[in-house]
């Protein structure tokens, strides 16, 4: 993790974190299913200040037929930080870790996708932060897991995330940028919890087997949490398409 807390920065005080929120708060979530026109399906996701946007297209035939498994859909995602979404100026070419992402944010896709049913097809995921303030891949399997509902893409269920942190001995669910970069650990967690499964655990710091028991039990509530939210966002919009009957 990084090092000292700079001077006249309170990441916790009276038992609040500096924003003022209680170590089990999440920051306000808003979510919207639908927003791109061109998608199959799309969703903006926005924990705080942190925005991601999911657009899915697909199933459809690749143009590269080494992308061709004969048993099941080829699920690919491209998770990218726009230039603008940080204090300085970000290249807009691929990065490692932008590669790497790509990649964890896949992996906590595959074991809900029901790719089986679409062999020999892609399903492409894009996902765009438009604005970085902490917890960006987990924000972003959000997104994606709504885009991927939005396309009518069939799941074994809706996944969720959100990282717990701790930061001046205490745990802290959904971390913001200014948390991350001066906690002592970082823990990004997703799951589907009508499957009661962990799709994406990943730990950066230390913690002891207690912390990261508890941590985990953190995560796995807000995480119910965010999947109401991802279910109402589809409910809202649906019911809006169909005239608000429920």
């Amino acid at each position: 993790m990084a090092g000292p807390v700079p001077e006249g920065v309170e990441l916790l005080r009276d038992g609040r974190r500096h924003d003022g929120r209680l170590p089990e708060d999440l920051r306000p979530i808003r979510m919207q299913v639908g927003i791109l026109n061109n998608a199959d399906g799309s969703a903006l996701v926005e924990f705080g200040r942190t925005r991601v946007l999911a657009a899915v297209y697909g199933p459809r035939e690749p143009h590269q037929r080494f992308y061709i498994l004969p048993d099941r859909a080829a699920l690919r995602v491209r998770y990218h930080m726009a230039p603008f979404s940080t204090d300085e100026r970000k290249s807009p070419a691929p990065s490692r870790r932008e590669i790497e992402l790509s990649k964890v944010v896949r992996e906590a896709l595959e074991p809900v996708v029901l790719a089986e049913e679409f062999p020999r097809t892609v399903i492409d995921v894009f996902l765009e932060v438009l604005q970085a303030d902490g917890g960006t891949r987990t924000a972003a399997v959000t997104a994606a897991s709504l885009a991927l509902a939005d396309a009518g893409i069939p799941m074994r269920a809706l996944v969720g995330g959100v990282a717990v942190g701790k930061i001046q001995g205490v745990l802290v669910v959904d971390v913001d940028e200014l948390e991350d970069m001066y906690g002592e650990a970082d823990m990004p967690v997703a799951a589907a919890p009508d499957i009661g499964e962990i799709t994406l655990l990943q730990l950066n710091g230390v913690l002891t087997r207690e912390e990261f028991r508890t941590a985990l039990s953190m995560a796995l509530r807000a995480i119910d949490r965010v999947v109401e939210f991802e279910k109402e966002a589809i409910r809202r919009t649906y019911l809006e398409v169909g005239g608000g009957q429920e």
